[in-house]
């Protein structure tokens, strides 16, 4: 298995939402965001470049007309 390279920002975003996680909340871009000590905006190319590497996941609202937005939840190894 290759190891993949990240940039400080990606490993930032990654360990706010693996913070998150542990904690037991949910990692909406905002509070990623908060956690990552970074606006809103700054973590939305982070995240998605992170889904590319297959690190994080995005779950759409699982609850019909609740829509808090999604969530980024980061991927578990096999």
């Amino acid at each position: 298995m290759r190891e993949v390279q990240l940039s400080d920002v990606e490993q930032r975003v990654l360990a706010a939402v693996t913070a998150l996680e542990a904690r037991g909340h949910v990692p909406y871009p905002d509070v990623i965001a908060e956690e990552a000590g970074m606006s809103q905006e700054d973590v939305t190319a982070p995240l998605h470049d992170l889904v590319q590497k297959n690190l994080v996941h995005r779950e759409d609202s699982p609850l019909e007309g609740l829509d808090f937005g999604p969530r980024w939840c980061a991927v578990q190894p096999a």
